[in-house]
């Protein structure tokens, strides 16, 4: 009896130290397939009946991150933690805005990441807003190397769902991407007038030039966002050579003094926006 009296203390013990993280990755009904090297979060088997060809999973304060097999565990691990830096930049523990985390909840806000764009058949969900991101566009030595090397192109998909299932729906007369709200009409500035497709040419004085043909209106607003918010958090400070030809307010200061009214919205502490650009390590 006292040997099975320490057996069974000594699996309640385990159980107890591998929850540690439920509070973030919420993986009490999937199976762990593998823990990763992560405190915060943790790899857990696909079972929830949707996107069967996405074997796993990670949980981000109720938001999943689904990846195909093909998907480096490293690189999973890091989507995670720039979600959870977006959402509790200063990392203490509490959600900075609530209001546009209920909204990624009520949207059942999720992200695929995939290997081949062959994986992306079928990887939406009805009912439910989701954000992909390729593991060969994901390069979590970025920010960490300085913001220099091979750009992470996570920084800026992690941050695309923030927006398009949180901001979009807790402030939509004022980040909604539709025309007219208060994101929009400082674009609508940036770009030198109404586009609803990308025009053959710009005005000069434009400073955001999106081309891509097959983005609308609202996928321009989704992308002015991310343009304003990583050049405020300092992500593309040694990038101007790759990006001026769309974007050309690159730095804090320049986005400040070339774009105010896009900076005082980002800037305003009731939306309490990310103030430091995340490196991937979420250390709460």
């Amino acid at each position: 009896m006292k040997n099975l009296f320490s057996t069974l203390m000594m699996l309640i013990i385990i159980t107890l130290l591998s929850c540690t993280s439920c509070s973030k990755d919420d993986s009490s009904t999937n199976t762990i397939i593998n823990g990763g090297n992560d405190p915060n979060f943790t790899i857990v088997a696909n079972n929830d009946g949707v996107l069967s060809s996405y074997n796993r999973k990670v949980v981000v304060f109720g938001i999943d991150i689904y990846a195909v097999s093909g998907v480096t565990d490293t690189n999973l691990l890091h989507a995670a933690n720039l979600l959870a830096q977006y959402l509790d930049n200063n990392e203490d523990g509490t959600i900075d805005n609530q209001t546009v985390m209920d909204a990624m909840l009520t949207n059942k806000a999720y992200m695929v990441m995939w290997a081949s764009e062959s994986d992306l058949d079928n990887a939406f969900i009805d009912g439910r807003i989701g954000q992909d991101l390729g593991n060969a566009e994901t390069h979590p030595g970025f920010v960490t190397n300085g913001n220099t090397g091979e750009f992470d192109a996570a920084l800026e998909e992690v941050w695309h769902i923030v927006t398009h299932a949180g901001h979009e729906s807790a402030y939509p007369n004022i980040f909604g991407t539709n025309s007219g709200t208060s994101m929009s009409d400082a674009m609508d500035i940036a770009r030198g007038g109404v586009f609803e497709t990308p025009p053959a040419s710009y005005p000069e004085n434009a400073w955001y030039k999106y081309d891509d043909p097959t983005c609308d209106y609202k996928c321009q607003g989704g992308e002015y966002i991310y343009w304003v918010m990583s050049s405020m958090l300092g992500a593309q400070e040694n990038r101007l050579n790759e990006i001026e030809n769309e974007w050309k307010l690159n730095t804090p200061a320049l986005v400040e003094s070339g774009d105010p009214t896009a900076y005082a919205l980002l800037n305003d502490p009731q939306y309490n926006f990310p103030t430091v650009l995340p490196d991937g390590t979420y250390r709460h």
